[in-house]
């Protein structure tokens, strides 16, 4: 799928090596889930949703993920300052649009955000309709339906929302998909016990934002970055999973996979199938 130098194994060494700065402006359950994932990767977090440190905050990082599950004006507020200076400065930064479906107050929010031009969206399929108009309603953060044709239902839509955004749309659940409006990849892996830990979402579109900022030296565009940092998420659930006998075990195994995770594995690539869209 990939040449060696763009390999999901690469971006991981790259991000181990420069171990990059990410703000984060999250809710309140995913903020520790969230740091330790980072760490475990091998990034760093900063954690800040104060408006008066938001331009600090912004000047010292290399990425940004924002993630809307918590609201408040003054969070609203904060959060599109961050994606302004983000935008301003060309750091790349990640939209996680946790239920939007649930409230006006989230489509208010990130109808503001998205004009900040975010450079992944990172959501599950409900969240996906949702911002591509096909999906008013929805009961929060959940994915719903993972059969064939609400797979392929949210895929076209992820389609058409990465051309109406002009970024990478990666929409996760049972198989994730990616895509820039042109080409599309689709990642196998992961395990069902993921779906049954929270914040398992909220922390990969930090570490999306990481692969993104790792990937500023030209190494990697932003699909093929944000595809490596699903890879790795894979890879390390279904390790995880293998041992783990419940959401309670699942935890530790985790951060343990992905501190572990071997970046010459060839499943790391193998998990990748890219193609174009007609």
């Amino acid at each position: 799928m990939t040449s060696p130098s763009h390999s999901p194994g690469n971006a991981l060494r790259r991000l181990r090596q420069t171990t990059p700065l990410v703000h984060n402006i999250t809710n309140h359950v995913a903020m520790t889930p969230t740091a330790n994932t980072l760490l475990a990767i091998g990034a760093s977090p900063l954690m800040a949703h104060a408006q008066q440190e938001i331009q600090e905050i912004s000047a010292i990082s290399a990425a940004l993920s924002i993630n809307i599950g918590t609201l408040s004006p003054s969070w609203i507020e904060a959060m599109q300052l961050a994606a302004m200076c983000a935008h301003r400065d060309g750091k790349p930064w990640v939209l996680d649009p946790v239920g939007i479906g649930a409230s006006s107050l989230r489509q208010y929010a990130c109808r503001a955000l998205l004009e900040y031009r975010p450079s992944v969206i990172r959501a599950n399929a409900s969240e996906v309709l949702a911002l591509a108009g096909e999906m008013n309603q929805g009961r929060g953060v959940d994915s719903g339906d993972d059969g064939e044709d609400a797979l392929e239902r949210a895929s076209r839509a992820a389609i058409t929302l990465a051309r109406a955004q002009n970024c990478v749309v990666a929409m996760t659940g049972h198989v994730d998909v990616v895509t820039d409006g042109q080409r599309q990849i689709t990642i196998q892996g992961g395990h069902a016990l993921m779906g049954r830990v929270t914040a398992m979402g909220c922390a990969l579109s930090s570490v999306v934002a990481a692969f993104l900022a790792a990937s500023l030296d030209g190494h990697d565009d932003t699909l093929q970055a944000t595809a490596a940092a699903l890879a790795c998420y894979a890879e390390a659930g279904e390790t995880a999973g293998q041992s783990a006998e419940g959401p309670g075990s699942f935890v530790p195994r985790f951060l343990d996979a992905l501190y572990t995770l071997d970046a010459d594995s060839t499943l790391l690539a193998s998990r990748l199938e890219l193609t174009d869209v007609t």
